[in-house]
């Protein structure tokens, strides 16, 4: 399967309590990817060409994000940009011409519980603890995932 991921970049900080979060709430992923945005899930390995022809091909500038909050929805944690939101879900959109199911939600995932009230207690305490985070999206890579493992097929930097 391939996947597209906007990489943050965060300062050493943030980017230290992400990867933590992760690796705690959430390690069976957090040992295959860092944190990162996704921006194309699960697409079919002959989808590879018409993927590297569309991030060839964006003129999208690098910009800044802001998280601001941590949410949860059921069992899941998730740090959710404000600022910046518009520009990860017009890359989203350019990139999955074809409307998936469910309303696209920029967000990093930071965990996975066994009970959704876990996940409500956690998001309280980290938001206190971490927020606000601001970064800058640079780059995009597109990845291709076998099972447990993660390779990078190609990177992408955003135009200047």
């Amino acid at each position: 399967m391939l996947y597209v991921v906007a990489w943050p970049v965060l300062g050493e900080a943030d980017d230290t309590a992400l990867r933590r979060l992760r690796a705690q709430y959430h390690p069976r992923e957090a040992g295959l990817i860092g944190p990162h945005f996704t921006l194309v899930f699960g697409a079919a390995p002959d989808g590879e060409p018409a993927l590297r022809a569309a991030l060839g091909n964006l003129g999208q500038r690098p910009f800044w994000f802001m998280i601001e909050r941590i949410v949860r929805s059921d069992r899941y944690l998730y740090a959710e940009p404000s600022d910046g939101a518009a520009e990860l879900t017009g890359l989203y959109e350019t990139l999955n011409p074809v409307a998936g199911g469910e309303p696209f939600e920029p967000h990093i995932t930071l965990g996975l519980f066994q009970r959704a009230a876990e996940a409500e207690q956690v998001a309280r305490i980290v938001g206190r603890q971490h927020l606000p985070m601001t970064g800058r999206i640079e780059e995009l890579a597109l990845l291709r995932r076998d099972g447990d493992t993660l390779a990078t097929l190609a990177s992408f930097r955003l135009a200047p």
